[in-house]
C-alpha cells in the first residue's frame, strides 16, 4: 500500500470560494459572506488565464490575450497589456516589488522577457525596466519554466530542447547583466530554483529524466548530478527552512528531497502528479489517479480537461495529511495572505484557509492522537504551556487505560508547568510505586522538587529497597549537581535505617551536627565521631564539642580531653592526619568546656593543669576549679605524703597571684574544705587581720594570737586591745601573755590604765601582780608628765606678763628712738631716717631699697610673717571637722588633739585686725595700738 494511504488524513483547512466585493470601494475578506439576498457573488477570473503566481500581496495571472492581471486582497482585479499575443511565464518576486514575465509579442517561437517594476508607471501601466529574448542563440525552442533569485542578481530560463540560460549581474538593466548557457541536455527542463547557503548560491535544475544542481555563485558553475529521474512541469518547489530549503521533486511514484550534493529522503505518494508547490511546512500536491506519462504535459494538455485532480495537503514532519479535496481542472495553486488559493478552470478561485492550531489539537484529542497532537504542536511551535496541557491530557487518557508507564512519562514532560500533587495522588498506590519513583527522580533532576517530595522519593527507594538506586540518586559528583534537599533526605534516610547514605550526605555536604548524630546516637561510633571533629574549622569544632563533649568524655574520656586541650590552645583542623601548622590556629574559651568533665577529675585536673601551664592567661575559671579540684583532693586524701604534696600544690597555686580579683571565692573554697594554711594565707593577703586574730582565738592559740599583734599591731593598734580583751575573758592562767600584751600596751599608749585595770577586771585569775609593774610605770611617767606641764606653765605665764607690760608701756609712755647706726648697713643714721617701733632704724635710702612695703620693718618682716602665716593657717583649719576627727581618732592621746586644736583657736571664733578701712582713719589710739603690737611693727619718721 502507498505510503500516504497508511498516513491518517484530517481536515485541517476550510475550503471556501472567493467572492467578490461587497462595494466598489469596501474590500471584502478572502472568506464568503453568509448566504442571503445581500451577499457577494463568486469572483470570477478573465478567460485564457495560462500562467499565475502571487507575492508582494496580490495574486498575479497572464491569460492569452497578453495581458497581466493582479488580484489584490481587496479583489479589486486590475490589469495591463504586457504583451500582444500572449502570456507564458511569470515570476513575482517576493522581497521586492519586481514581476518576470516571458511572452510573445508576434507569431513563432520568439519569446521576450519583461522585466517590470511594479512601484513605477508608465502611462498607467508598471514601468518595465527591460526586455530581451528569451532564446540565447538562433535555434527556436519553448520556454518551459523561469526563476529569479531574490537577490536580483540571477536569472535562469528553462527550456523544452534542454538547454538553461544564466543571466548573473542586475537582471533589471541590460548594462549589468550577462546571459550564458548553462546547461545543455536532450530533455525538456521542467523546474528550476535558487538555494542560498551563506555566500553560496546553487541552481536546482530538474529535467523529465534527471536532477542536477550548479554553484552559480562561482566562476565555472561546478555541476552535481543528483539523481536520474526527474518529473513533470511544475511538479517541483523549494521547501522552506523547517525542511532545510530542499528542492522538491514530485515523480509518479515518489516525492524526492534534494540537497544541493545529495538527494534526502522520499516519500512514496502514488499518483500522476499535476502540480507540487510548498506552503507554510505543508507539501501541497495535486495529482490525477489515471496514469499519464510526464512527457504527455508538453504534448496534450487538454487531455486533462476532462479529469478530476486530487489535491493533497501533506504535513512531512508529522506524517499525515492535513487535507485532501477534489477538483476539476486546477489551473494552479497559490499561496498568499496566509492562505491557499485553488485556480480552477471555470475561472473560479478556491480559498483553502488553515484552522487555529487549537480547532486543530482538539480534533486531534477527539480521536485521542495524543502523540500527532504533540508533534503537531511543536512544528507550529506551540508555547511550552500549551505543550504540558496536551502531555497532561495524553498522560491522562494513558492513565484511564491503565498504561501506568507510558502515563508517567507523558506526565514527566510537564514537569515545570503542571503541579507535582496532581501526579503524585495518581501514583500513591503502592503498586505503582515505580511510576511515582521515575516522577520524582526526574522531577529532582530539574531541580524542581521540594523537601516533601525528596521524602516521598527516599521513602520509595527504602520502600523497594533499591540500595543502587539510592545510591546514584544520592551520590552526586559535585554540590552544583544536588537537585533535592540534603538535610530532608539525610532526616529520611536516618529513619529508614540508613545509616551509611546518611552519614555520607552529611558528611559531603557540610552537614556536620547530622553526621555526629547519626555516629553518637544512632551507630555509637565515638572514636569516629572525635575523628570527624578534629576536622572540622574551628566554629564548628567548638560548637560541636559544646554539644558532645559529655558524651564523647564519658565513653572516651582520653581522647576527648586531648582534643580539648588542642581546641583551647592552637587548634588546626587534622586533615587526612595532618594540620597545617604554617598559619596560626585558632583557641576557644578553656572556661566553657569544664561542665564537659563534670564526672571525670582525673581527666579534668589534667585539663585545667595543661592550660595552668601552657596558657598562662587562661580565664579565671580554669583558676578557681582548679583549686577547688585540689582542695576536694586534699581534703579527701588519707595517705600522709601524698596528703602533704597536695596540700603543697593548693597553696602554690594560692601565691600564683591568680586570685587577686577573685578574693573572696577563694576564701569561700577554702573554709568549706577547711583548709586552714589556706584560709590564713588568704586573710594575710587580704588584710583581714582582726579574721587572723579571731581565727586563733577560735582555736585558743595564744601563742599566734600575740604573733599576730607583734606582726601587724603598727599597722592596727586596735589588736592589742582585742588580745588584751580575749585573755582577760579566760579563765586559764594566761599572765604570760597578759603581761605581753600589757607591755606593749603600755610601751604605745594604747590604752588608758583606768580602761586596763577594768578589763582585767573581768577575769578571775589575773591578779594585782599582773599589772603591778604596769601601774607603777604608767604612774611614773604621769608624775613626769606632771612636772614638765607645770613648769611651761609657769614659763607661759611669765611670758604673758612681760607681754602684757610691753604692751602697758607702749599705751602710757613714749618711745624714744636712741639707734644710732642703720640696722641694715651699720653707718650712722643721717637724716632723712625711718624708725619703727620695734627699734630699728633705717638710713630712708637702705630703707626703701631693701623694703617690701612702707608698713613693715625689714628686719622684722620674715618672723612677722610666720607669725602671720600661723594665724591664716589657725583661721583656714579651724572649720576641718574631718581632719580633727581623723586625728582624734589615730592618736594615742586623744587629750592632747583636742588641746592642740582648742590652743589654735578652731573653738573660738578669731577676729584678726588688718588694715583699718577708708571710713575709719579716725580710730582710737587704743585700736591703734593693739593693731600695731600685733604687728611688732610702726613707721615713723
Amino acid at each position: 500500500m502507498a505510503a500516504y494511504l497508511q498516513w491518517r488524513r484530517f481536515v485541517f483547512f476550510d475550503k471556501e470560494l472567493v467572492k467578490e466585493p461587497l462595494g466598489s470601494d469596501g474590500a471584502a475578506p478572502a472568506a464568503a459572506a453568509a448566504p442571503g439576498p445581500g451577499a457577494s457573488k463568486f469572483l470570477c477570473l478573465p478567460p485564457g488565464i495560462t500562467v499565475c503566481d502571487s507575492g508582494r500581496g496580490s495574486l498575479v495571472f497572464g491569460d492569452m490575450e497578453g495581458q497581466i492581471w493582479f488580484l489584490p486582497r481587496s479583489l479589486q482585479l486590475t490589469g495591463f497589456q504586457a504583451y500582444k499575443l500572449r502570456v507564458t511565464h511569470l515570476y513575482q518576486l517576493k522581497q521586492h516589488n519586481i514581476l518576470a514575465s516571458v511572452g510573445e509579442d508576434e507569431e513563432g517561437i520568439n519569446p521576450l522577457v519583461k522585466i517590470w517594476n511594479l512601484e513605477k508607471r508608465d502611462g498607467g501601466s508598471p514601468l518595465c525596466t527591460r526586455i530581451f529574448p528569451a532564446i540565447p542563440g538562433t535555434e527556436p525552442t519553448v520556454v518551459s519554466c523561469l526563476t529569479v533569485h531574490e537577490n536580483l542578481n540571477f536569472m535562469a530560463i528553462g527550456f523544452t530542447d534542454g538547454s538553461v540560460t544564466l543571466n548573473k549581474g542586475d537582471i533589471t538593466r541590460d548594462r549589468h547583466s550577462k546571459t550564458q548557457i548553462l546547461h545543455k541536455g536532450n530533455y525538456p527542463v521542467t523546474g528550476l530554483a535558487f538555494r542560498q547557503a551563506g555566500k553560496t548560491t546553487h541552481l536546482f535544475v530538474v529535467t523529465t529524466e534527471n536532477v542536477q544542481s550548479y554553484a552559480v555563485s562561482g566562476k565555472d558553475c561546478p555541476r552535481v548530478e543528483l539523481d536520474t529521474h526527474g518529473c513533470g512541469l511544475r511538479c517541483s518547489a523549494l521547501s522552506d527552512p523547517s525542511q532545510d530549503l530542499q528542492f522538491i521533486v514530485a515523480g509518479d511514484e515518489c516525492v524526492y528531497l534534494y540537497q544541493p550534493d545529495e538527494r534526502g529522503p522520499c516519500f512514496a505518494f502514488e499518483g500522476h502528479k499535476l502540480i507540487a508547490h510548498w506552503f507554510r511546512g505543508y507539501l501541497v500536491i495535486v495529482s490525477r489517479d489515471r496514469k499519464v506519462s510526464p512527457k504527455s504535459e508538453f504534448t496534450s494538455r487538454d487531455s486533462q480537461s476532462s479529469d478530476k485532480q486530487l489535491l493533497n495537503v501533506y504535513d512531512l514532519c508529522n506524517k499525515f495529511i492535513a487535507y485532501s479535496a477534489v477538483f476539476e481542472d486546477i489551473v494552479d495553486v497559490l499561496a498568499e495572505w496566509g492562505s491557499l488559493y485553488v485556480l480552477t478552470r471555470d475561472g473560479r478561485v478556491h480559498a483553502l484557509q488553515e484552522k487555529d492550531t487549537q480547532t486543530k489539537l482538539e480534533m486531534l484529542f477527539k480521536k485521542n492522537l495524543f502523540e500527532m497532537a504533540i508533534n503537531l504542536a511543536k512544528s507550529q511551535h506551540l508555547d511550552s504551556d500549551g505543550l504540558a496541557q496536551i502531555f497532561m491530557q495524553y498522560g491522562d487518557h494513558l492513565y484511564s487505560k491503565g498504561n501506568h508507564d507510558g502515563a508517567v512519562q507523558q506526565y514527566i514532560r510537564t514537569i515545570g508547568k503542571l503541579e507535582p500533587s496532581y501526579v503524585i495522588r495518581k501514583f500513591l498506590d503502592a503498586q505503582r510505586i515505580h511510576n511515582l519513583t521515575a516522577y520524582l527522580q526526574t522531577l529532582h533532576r530539574q531541580s524542581l522538587a521540594n523537601a516533601d517530595h525528596t521524602t516521598l522519593l527516599l521513602n520509595c527507594y527504602t520502600k523497594l529497597k533499591d540500595s543502587s538506586k539510592l545510591e546514584e540518586f544520592i551520590k552526586t559528583k559535585s554540590e552544583s549537581e544536588v537537585h533535592f534537599d540534603v538535610e530532608t533526605a539525610i532526616r529520611v534516610l536516618r529513619q529508614a535505617g540508613y545509616y551509611s547514605h546518611a552519614l555520607y550526605l552529611a558528611e559531603n555536604h557540610a552537614h556536620h551536627e547530622w553526621y555526629l548524630k547519626i555516629q553518637l546516637e544512632d551507630i555509637k561510633n565515638y572514636q569516629e565521631a572525635l575523628r570527624y571533629i578534629g576536622k572540622l574549622p574551628f566554629e564548628q569544632a567548638e560548637s560541636n564539642m559544646k554539644r558532645y563533649g559529655k558524651i564523647l568524655m564519658h565513653h572516651i574520656p582520653e581522647q576527648t580531653t586531648q582534643l580539648l586541650k588542642g581546641l583551647c590552645t592552637d587548634y588546626q583542623p587534622n586533615l587526612d592526619g595532618r594540620g597545617d601548622r604554617e598559619t596560626p590556629g585558632c583557641r576557644a574559651n578553656s572556661e566553657e568546656f569544664i561542665p564537659i568533665f563534670a564526672n571525670n577529675p582525673r581527666e579534668l585536673k589534667a585539663f585545667l593543669e595543661h592550660m595552668s601551664e601552657v596558657q598562662p592567661d587562661s580565664p579565671q575559671g580554669i583558676y578557681d576549679t582548679l583549686l577547688e579540684l585540689r582542695l576536694q583532693n586534699w581534703a579527701h586524701e588519707e595517705d600522709p605524703r601524698v596528703k602533704e604534696k597536695l596540700h603543697a600544690e593548693a597553696i602554690s597555686l594560692l601565691k600564683s597571684g591568680r586570685f587577686c580579683d577573685v578574693f573572696d571565692k577563694a576564701l569561700v573554697l577554702c573554709q568549706m574544705h577547711d583548709f586552714q594554711d589556706g584560709v590564713l594565707y588568704l586573710y594575710e593577703q587580704g588584710k583581714l587581720f582582726q579574721q587572723i586574730m579571731h581565727y586563733h582565738m577560735q582555736h585558743e592559740q595564744y601563742r599566734q594570737v600575740v604573733a599576730v599583734c607583734q606582726r601587724h599591731g603598727e599597722q592596727e593598734p586596735s589588736l592589742w586591745e582585742q588580745a588584751l580583751s580575749y585573755f582577760a575573758r579566760k579563765e586559764e592562767d594566761c599572765k604570760e601573755y597578759v603581761a605581753a600584751v600589757l607591755k606593749h600596751i603600755e610601751s604605745k599608749n594604747l590604752m588608758p590604765p583606768l580602761l586596763v585595770v577594768q578589763t582585767l577586771a573581768h577575769n578571775s585569775t589575773a591578779t594585782l601582780s599582773v599589772i603591778r609593774d604596769y601601774l607603777v610605770q604608767k604612774l611614773q611617767k604621769q608624775s613626769q608628765q606632771i612636772a614638765q606641764d607645770e613648769l611651761r606653765v609657769r614659763r607661759y605665764r611669765e611670758e604673758t606678763t612681760r607681754i602684757r607690760q610691753e604692751i602697758q608701756e607702749l599705751k602710757a609712755s613714749p618711745k624714744i628712738f636712741q639707734k644710732t647706726k642703720c640696722s641694715i648697713c651699720n653707718s650712722a643714721l643721717e637724716l632723712p631716717s625711718v624708725h619703727f617701733l620695734c627699734g630699728h632704724s633705717f638710713h630712708q635710702h637702705c630703707f626703701e631699697s631693701y623694703s617690701e612695703s612702707d608698713a613693715d620693718c625689714p628686719t622684722c618682716l620674715p618672723e612677722n610673717r610666720k607669725v602671720m602665716d600661723m594665724i591664716r593657717a589657725q583661721e583656714q583649719k579651724h572649720d576641718l571637722h574631718d581632719q580633727f576627727q581623723h586625728q582624734l581618732k589615730c592618736s594615742n592621746d586623744s587629750f592632747s588633739v583636742i588641746a592642740d586644736y582648742f590652743g589654735r583657736g578652731v573653738f573660738n571664733k578669731l577676729t584678726l585686725l588688718t588694715d583699718p578701712p577708708t571710713a575709719k582713719l579716725t580710730a582710737s589710739l587704743e585700736a591703734g595700738l593693739q593693731r600695731d603690737l600685733l604687728l611688732h611693727t610702726r613707721r615713723g619718721t
